[in-house]
C-alpha cells in the first residue's frame, strides 16, 4: 500500500437498507470529486453470481469461492455507475428484490466478508473515498475521518423503496416491503460477522423526517470540520 493511499480520507457512510446511504455517498462523492465504492454492489454481485451459478447460499464454501473469484468492475459514465459482472452491465440485475434479499444472506457469511475485504480496501486512493456500506466505519475503514451512520424508519424506508419501484413500473405490495425491510434490519443487526451498528465515533443521522438536500448539507459540514 502506497504512502498516497494511507493518507487518502475516506467518508464512510453506513446504514439500513433504504436509509438513502447510496444516494448521499454518490451526490458526496461528486460535490467532493472524491472516487465512491458502493460496498453492497460487491455483495449482490457475489449474490447474482451465486443465482446465476445455481449455488445455494447456503453452500458457505462455494459461496465464499464465488466472491474470491469474482470478474467484475464499476464502470462511471455520465455520472451514472455501471457494475459490470464478467462484461456484462449488470446494474439493474443487482437491484431487484431476489438478488437485494440474497446480498443480506450472503453478506452474513464471515468467509465472504474476508474475501470482499482486501477488495474494499484497494478502492481507498487520492485525493479520497467515499464508501457506502453497512460496516465501512466499522471494519472496512475504521481509521476514516469522518464516519456517517444513516437512518430512517422501517416504514420510510419501506415508502421510499416502495416508490422507487412503482416508478420503475415494478408492482409490489408496501406491506411485503416492511417485512422484508424488518427481516433484513435483523440479520444485518444480528450477524455474527461485523453486525450493523453505528462506529462508536460515527454520527447517527435520521432521515426520516429531512429530505435529500438537508442530509447532503448536513454530511457536507461535517467533512468540512474534520478533513482540511
Amino acid at each position: 500500500m502506497t504512502e498516497a493511499t494511507i493518507k487518502a480520507p475516506v467518508v464512510t457512510i453506513d446504514g439500513p437498507s433504504g436509509s438513502g446511504k447510496g444516494t448521499i455517498a454518490k451526490l458526496l462523492a461528486d460535490k467532493l470529486g472524491y472516487a465512491l465504492l458502493d460496498s453492497g454492489a460487491l455483495y449482490r454481485l457475489t449474490a447474482l453470481a451465486a443465482l446465476n451459478a445455481d449455488v445455494d447460499l447456503a453452500d458457505e464454501a462455494r459461496v465464499a469461492q464465488i466472491a474470491a473469484n469474482l470478474d467484475i468492475r464499476f464502470d462511471i459514465a455520465g455520472g451514472e455507475v455501471s457494475a459490470m459482472l464478467s462484461g456484462k452491465d449488470v446494474s439493474r440485475d443487482i437491484r431487484m428484490e431476489r438478488v437485494s434479499m440474497a446480498a443480506s444472506q450472503v453478506a452474513a457469511i464471515p468467509a465472504v466478508r474476508s474475501a470482499l475485504l482486501q477488495r474494499q480496501r484497494d478502492f481507498r486512493a487520492a485525493p479520497g473515498l467515499v464508501a457506502d456500506g453497512r460496516d465501512m466505519g466499522t471494519t472496512v475503514f475504521p481509521d476514516a475521518p469522518v464516519k456517517i451512520f444513516l437512518t430512517a424508519s422501517a416504514e420510510e424506508r419501506a415508502r421510499r423503496r416502495f416508490d422507487q419501484l412503482r416508478g420503475r413500473g415494478v408492482s409490489v405490495s408496501l406491506r411485503d416491503l416492511l417485512e422484508d425491510i424488518r427481516a433484513r434490519d435483523d440479520r444485518d443487526m444480528n450477524r455474527a460477522a461485523s453486525p450493523l451498528a453505528p462506529a462508536e465515533d460515527a454520527t447517527v443521522l435520521d432521515s426520516t423526517d429531512i429530505d435529500i438536500d438537508g442530509v447532503l448539507q448536513k454530511v457536507l459540514e461535517l467533512v468540512q470540520k474534520r478533513i482540511a
